[in-house]
């Protein structure tokens, strides 16, 4: 933290553009101020925004007004990680972007980011959180949630509505953000809508993020969406970005935990095949319990093959028939198990469910699109496809219904992945509950 003399000199602060639309509702209700340090720090100046009748809280602002978005509250004190004993060892701070930060499923995962949850105890990190005009109200609220929250690894927080802002050097982007299926919506009108929203954040990706960068994207449908992102983020490994299937695979795991008798941990190598829709294939013939095959533990096979497939697909549809609403606390615990099973190395013998690019698939899976398949990883952020799995003709034939739809809805956003004009045959409203 900047050490300064408490003397303000009150004066009117330089501007850039992109910070005018978000002052503008904050300027009749603080004042700005600057302190002059009695040390040199890498930081310029120290400025506050200080509301009538509250305390005069330091705050950092950088040389360039253009390398990071709006800092908000004690996230803008600077500090030393290394000056102190106890953080010392901590690992290099990490940027997390996160879009659709003011919403109920950011809501959840927030928190857990902040608390070492997900990237462990010795890992601080820095929220940059994206919004939109109609939002950014709500988005300061989540700032001061979490500034009360008074996590130790949480060093920095900011909050914007432009992507090559918030974006500017992430290491991990969780999508969320996405408009939801409003009545009388075609399908196809959704894609582009929400498509046009990740090509955009594909583009701010590519020109500011960490080129390494690791991005799931979560907004529906987020199959379709990572292809458009990735295909306008060219300069960032096609590997590196996800579709969220792991709220299925959890469901997956759910059911079959339940036909068994036993508790969910027992359930392992579970596969959501293909597309986050009612097509989806939910892999009892690879899965496990216990260690043994599904099939020699549950031997209703048509409960497999029919009760079971259409439970894990519709499970968000009852959800929302009686909670009233789309779910946003498994939504975000399955984002944290997605993350920590890139991050940290998967237990021998099982896999993961992740929605990726399908170029040099060992299963015959067309090329081109976002399916998800088994994966497993080192812990290092990366993954490979797993081999070691068998198939039969009714897993086939499921496999191919949700690849048909994939590529389908490829050739409905050609005009926003860059292969030319969108002809839109898609074969059925398969889209699930939660999205409308």
């Amino acid at each position: 933290m900047a050490v300064t003399h408490f003397n303000p000199t009150c004066s009117k602060p330089r501007l850039h553009s992109s910070q005018l639309s978000f002052l503008s509702r904050t300027l009749p209700r603080h004042r700005h101020c600057s302190f002059a340090p009695l040390h040199r720090t890498q930081h310029a100046r120290i400025s506050c925004s200080v509301a009538p009748n509250e305390v005069q809280v330091p705050a950092v602002t950088t040389l360039d007004p253009k390398s990071k978005a709006d800092c908000y509250g004690v996230f803008c004190l600077t500090y030393d990680l290394r000056a102190e004993e106890e953080t010392r060892s901590w690992k290099k701070l990490i940027n997390i972007a996160v879009s659709g930060a003011a919403g109920m499923i950011a809501n959840h995962l927030l928190f857990k980011l902040a608390s070492g949850e997900v990237f462990g105890p010795d890992q601080p990190i820095a929220l940059k959180l994206l919004g939109s005009e109609r939002s950014i109200q709500a988005l300061e609220g989540v700032a001061m949630e979490l500034e009360d929250s008074l996590f130790p690894l949480l060093r920095e927080v900011s909050i914007g509505i432009d992507p090559y802002e918030v974006f500017q050097d992430a290491e991990w982007a969780l999508l969320i953000g996405a408009k939801p299926r409003g009545p009388g919506m075609e399908r196809a009108d959704l894609l582009d809508i929400n498509g046009q929203i990740y090509a955009a954040q594909g583009r701010a990706l590519n020109a500011v993020a960490s080129r390494n960068v690791k991005v799931i994207v979560v907004g529906n449908p987020c199959n379709t969406n990572a292809l458009i992102c990735l295909k306008n983020a060219p300069n960032i490994p096609a590997k590196n970005f996800h579709a969220l299937t792991r709220l299925d695979e959890n469901r997956a795991k759910c059911q079959l935990a339940l036909k068994a008798g036993v508790f969910y941990d027992k359930v392992s190598n579970v596969t959501i095949w293909g597309n986050h829709s009612t097509t989806q294939v939910p892999d009892f013939l690879n899965a496990k319990i216990d260690g043994l095959p599904v099939k020699e533990v549950v031997k209703d096979i048509r409960w497999l093959e029919e009760e079971f497939t259409e439970k894990v697909q519709k499970r968000g549809g009852a959800l929302i028939q009686k909670w009233g609403r789309s779910s946003a606390a498994s939504t975000s615990v399955s984002i944290v198990d997605a993350i920590r099973s890139l991050v940290t190395p998967t237990p021998e013998g099982d896999w993961f469910s992740s929605g990726v690019y399908s170029n040099g698939n060992p299963y015959g899976i067309a090329e081109g699109i976002v399916f998800s398949m088994p994966c497993r990883s080192k812990g290092d952020g990366d993954y490979e496809l797993v081999k070691d799995v068998i198939f039969d003709d009714y897993l086939r034939q499921r496999i191919k219904k949700t690849e048909a739809e994939l590529l389908a809805e490829k050739r409905c956003v050609a005009h926003l992945t860059g292969e030319g004009i969108a002809v839109c045959d898609l074969p059925g409203d398969t889209m699930l509950p939660g999205e409308m």
